[in-house]
């Protein structure tokens, strides 16, 4: 096996959660007044940062505005996020077949490890997870490899025995900084072809393709 360890992103990779974001920044826009803004536009928006994302949505700058929507959203986020949000039907079975031929899991996204955490509660063994980096526990956001990086740290694992899933160039670019090899998946809103721009070892239509390799 090439591959001893997998990091996979979570939105649009091992779940859609794009119900639950939408309706999220819905009920912050129209509190705002930003009521032109489509679900599309938001659904473009994931695997962002919520300041970033904000930005994009409404073109406000003010980075302290940023942080208070970005509060607001939280705090919705954690009535509405997790109930709205699904494991794809083959993430769990993918996941538990590495680990049957000995490879580490770990997790590396922009969500909060904590409702990434409360996600899985009930859904796999406590340990069945190796590593969860959320956007709170890095300084810098993906495409920057701080969250790759600091897993290959905690995992004890060598660069090269690593393969880093996401479905956008974001996670695309943070394997290339990390220097790490990278698949994508096509579950998100990222087409083939702004993957393939990228270096990748494969694009794939569904997470069960990683078997293969």
């Amino acid at each position: 096996m090439k591959y001893t360890a997998y990091l996979f992103d979570f939105d649009y990779t091992l779940a859609d959660s794009s119900a639950g974001i939408v309706l999220c920044f819905r009920i912050i826009l129209e509190r705002l007044h930003y009521t032109d803004i489509t679900d599309d536009a938001i659904r473009r928006t994931i695997g962002m940062t919520l300041e970033e994302a904000f930005a994009l949505l409404t073109g406000e700058q003010n980075a302290d505005i940023l942080s208070a929507w970005r509060q607001e959203y939280t705090r919705e986020a954690d009535q509405y996020m997790n109930i709205n949000t699904h494991l794809f039907p083959d993430s769990l079975p993918t996941l538990e077949q590495l680990k049957v031929n000995g490879a580490k899991i770990g997790i590396v996204s922009t969500k909060y490890r904590r409702r990434i955490t409360d996600f899985f509660k009930n859904k796999t063994a406590p340990d069945f997870i190796d590593l969860i980096i959320g956007g709170e526990d890095v300084c810098h956001a993906k495409p920057h490899p701080e969250g790759i990086l600091t897993a290959i740290r905690r995992l004890e694992i060598e660069p090269s025995s690593l393969l880093y899933v996401g479905d956008s160039t974001i996670d695309a670019r943070a394997a290339q900084a990390a220097g790490v090899d990278f698949a994508g998946v096509l579950t998100g809103t990222t087409s083939c072809e702004e993957l393939k721009a990228y270096p990748h070892v494969r694009i794939m239509h569904s997470l069960n393709e990683l078997l293969s390799l």
